[in-house]
């Protein structure tokens, strides 16, 4: 087998490009002897002669040589390529769509948690409701996708990794501050004015889901306006627009600011599960499948 290294090669074909040893050391930040020494093992392993050589002849390589430096150049070119892998595997890069509640409160800590641990790790995210979500796994615009409303099992592939607690928000008034003193529950004040998320949002179809087991229309409430950002509702429930389900994950700040009143919907909790999802037919990279079982791991404990 022959014993060949790269940096014969490399020199070789580097002397060849300079048309001179001497050009060749400077370009290579080596001695001219080195180079010398390079090309002569090349040929004594190959057994053949690569350069012509004379005191007064001019650079110039033999037949050979010409075949040689063709082949130096392909494997230098493939090594090269090699090494591009490398550097793209060294920056992974993960492309995730997310829902609005996980984008927001969840998947940031996430993000920061698994780059601490991976250095190389680069991000894409693209954010729209859990619909929006389900259309770019559908379309392959993102790999994979955070949302809060379990998708279709025949043409996903989908994990539980959070459950995500859903309170009932007011304004912090008097009469809010007394009913929820007084020990009043959520299902009491749906007769208030609502503000509702979007009907294709995840957490509006885990409060639907919910109205309907206990029997409550939604038809029956009295929804003053629909909004598609958990800041947004936040804001209009805060200035008495009305009261709205939400995420608790969303309102921790302001709850622990006084901002707003929070009710339990009903005496044992109300929650809604989070799902981690990509299609079927996609074949997660290792890196990839990293970052799942992270996210499996640690999601929870952010709740």
């Amino acid at each position: 087998m022959l014993e060949i290294s790269l940096r014969q090669l490399e020199t070789f074909a580097v002397t060849v490009e300079q048309a001179s040893f001497t050009r060749a050391a400077e370009k290579l930040h080596l001695t001219q002897s080195t180079v010398s020494t390079h090309i002569q093992s090349l040929e004594e392993e190959l057994g053949v002669q690569l350069i012509l050589r004379g005191a007064r002849r001019r650079f110039a390589l033999t037949e050979d040589g010409k075949r040689v430096y063709n082949a130096a150049k392909d494997i230098l070119a493939r090594c090269e390529a090699l090494q591009e892998m490398r550097k793209d595997s060294e920056h992974e890069m993960l492309h995730i769509g997310t829902s609005t509640v996980p984008a927001q409160y969840l998947l940031p800590k996430l993000m920061a948690g698994f780059l601490k641990r991976n250095a190389g790790t680069r991000y894409t995210l693209r954010r729209g409701d859990s619909d929006a979500v389900r259309n770019m796994l559908e379309k392959g615009e993102v790999r994979m996708g955070l949302l809060g409303a379990a998708p279709d099992d025949r043409r996903f592939v989908s994990y539980p990794i959070a459950r995500d607690r859903l309170v009932l928000i007011t304004e912090n008034s008097e009469r809010f501050r007394k009913m929820r003193e007084a020990g009043a529950n959520g299902l009491e004040l749906l007769g208030e004015p609502m503000i509702a998320r979007e009907e294709s949002s995840g957490t509006q179809q885990s409060v639907e889901n919910y109205l309907a087991a206990k029997s409550v229309s939604t038809e029956n409430l009295s929804i003053v306006a629909r909004m598609d950002n958990p800041e947004t509702v936040k804001t209009g429930v805060s200035q008495g627009l009305g009261i709205a389900i939400i995420s608790a994950l969303a309102v921790q700040e302001e709850l622990a600011l006084g901002r707003l009143v929070a009710f339990d919907l009903d005496n044992e909790g109300v929650y809604r599960t989070i799902y981690l999802a990509w299609r079927r037919d996609v074949a997660l990279t290792a890196f990839e499948q990293r970052f799942v079982n992270y996210v499996r791991s640690e999601a929870q404990k952010i709740l």
